[in-house]
């Protein structure tokens, strides 16, 4: 979007209201405006008490008024635009109602759930249209009509311009969410040609973790007079999050690791790693030690993601290794434990990271691997929190003992990690990291896990 942006909304006279959120006022749904039906809706999903950001932003958005919502990851804001849209549907039934952008497929089909819950009563249709899936498939789903489509920019684009007979020309909700990291993304060509497909006369809702400059200029998608609703007048973590750092040679880097895992053991645990190679290398070399966990990155198809992601919210698996694709937005309940094996580059994906765990009120616990070469970044996010972090426990020596087993666990997964990319070779290689993060057979990680386990000789149920 043009450095202009701001100033051609300004010459149209529009202005942005700014709310300061308290966490004060209505204690129930029904006190901020929302009809039996979904107050019933919101009860069987557990959901009591209304968050800080719904609070104000659902009584704006049921006024008719257009919203950018800012608040911490974790605090509700998916809930906060799904119950005005599907308020405003029940009044006005119609198909191609609402359009939902978010800026990865995982987030898109969390946010497809929570709208089949809620409106499960009102018989509520959704679609979710995101790469990594069949286009024809999805064609015949738009062709449809459903009321609401969950979309990323990309797929929605294909689809706007290449199947017959799609047109949003009558919508009338669009909702961005996470906005900060859809612009972020490249996303902006893809954000303008939606834009310009849809009706200029509609209600738009902005939901962002973070405020940037490129969210600010979103004022450009026609928002009219929005309110500005802040949760957080800075950068911040939950109050119920613990967080610690540790500090550790890089050499020892998996030693530590495998120790805080093992004292953890029984707790759901993600552990976030920089690189798509590096999450599979940690996957392999936790299941030798027979500590099973299973990874997501965006080198894996988009029916493994989910495979993933379902293991570990079903708990079938207790250990996430993931980059940053699962840093933002997704709401797996039970997360005891976010591990920062490698430390994030830009201090605004710390806040997101850990925000997988202490949502919604629950407590939970942030670690993260500070080495030699991390202080700086380390520095930058103790800087962004306004908080200093204490250190986490540990015993050096006995982490030290588990140097020469990690070591030979680290040199198999290696080899195997190797042997599967020389196998599928040249451009079959993406394919092999897919076909690889899940099956132990493939692996032959079956054959160490009958081995001796990693402690005491027997394997860890996980």
């Amino acid at each position: 979007m043009s450095s202009s942006d701001e100033s051609d909304v300004q010459e149209e006279g529009q202005e942005t209201q700014n709310v300061e959120v308290e966490d004060e006022g209505p204690t129930t749904f029904k006190e901020l405006g929302v009809i039996p039906l979904l107050c019933e809706a919101c009860d069987q999903l557990k959901w009591k008490t209304p968050t800080a950001i719904q609070k104000q932003a659902i009584p704006l958005a049921l006024q008719g008024k257009d919203v950018i919502g800012l608040a911490e990851t974790g605090s509700g804001k998916t809930c906060a635009f799904a119950l005005p849209i599907l308020q405003e549907l029940l009044k006005n039934p119609q198909r191609l109602f609402a359009l939902i952008l978010t800026p990865t497929r995982e987030l898109a089909a969390q946010i497809g759930e929570q709208f089949k819950a809620l409106g499960n009563s009102m018989k509520v249709e959704c679609a979710l249209i995101v790469g990594g899936m069949d286009m024809v498939t999805q064609a015949i789903t738009l062709a449809k009509k459903p009321h609401v489509i969950i979309a990323t920019p990309g797929r929605l684009v294909d689809h706007l311009e290449n199947t017959k007979g799609f047109n949003l020309r009558n919508l009338k909700f669009l909702v961005m969410d996470e906005a900060d990291r859809i612009l972020n993304m490249d996303f902006e060509p893809e954000v303008e040609k939606i834009i310009k497909n849809i009706p200029r006369d509609r209600r738009t809702l902005l939901f962002s973790a973070t405020m940037t400059k490129k969210v600010e200029k979103l004022q450009k998608a026609n928002l009219c007079n929005p309110v500005l609703v802040q949760a957080s007048h800075k950068y911040k973590t939950v109050d119920n999050l613990m967080q610690y750092y540790l500090f550790i040679p890089a050499k020892f880097k998996d030693c530590y690791l495998v120790s805080v895992l093992n004292e953890l053991v029984g707790n759901s645990v993600m552990v976030f790693c920089s690189t798509c190679q590096g999450a599979l290398r940690l996957v392999l070399m936790l299941r030798v030690l027979g500590l099973k966990g299973v990874p997501l990155h965006g080198q894996m198809s988009q029916n493994k993601r989910f495979g993933a992601l379902n293991k570990f919210k079903s708990k079938t698996s207790q250990i996430l290794v993931s980059t940053d694709v699962a840093s933002r937005g997704l709401d797996i309940p039970h997360v005891d434990v976010v591990i920062n094996y490698d430390i994030p580059t830009h201090s605004k994906d710390y806040i997101h990271r850990v925000g997988r765990t202490a949502r919604a009120g629950r407590s939970g616990k942030a670690i993260t691997f500070v080495t030699q070469y991390d202080v700086e970044l380390y520095q930058r996010i103790e800087h962004l929190i306004g908080k200093k972090l204490p250190l986490f426990p540990t015993e050096e020596q006995e982490v030290m003992i588990l140097n020469e087993r990690v070591g030979e666990a680290r040199r198999q997964a290696l080899k195997e990690q190797k042997e599967i990319e020389d196998k599928k070779g040249g451009r079959k290689r993406k394919h092999a990291i897919d076909d690889a993060d899940d099956t132990e057979e493939a692996l032959g990680v079956k054959k160490q896990l009958g081995k001796k386990g990693f402690k005491g000789g027997k394997k860890r149920r996980h």
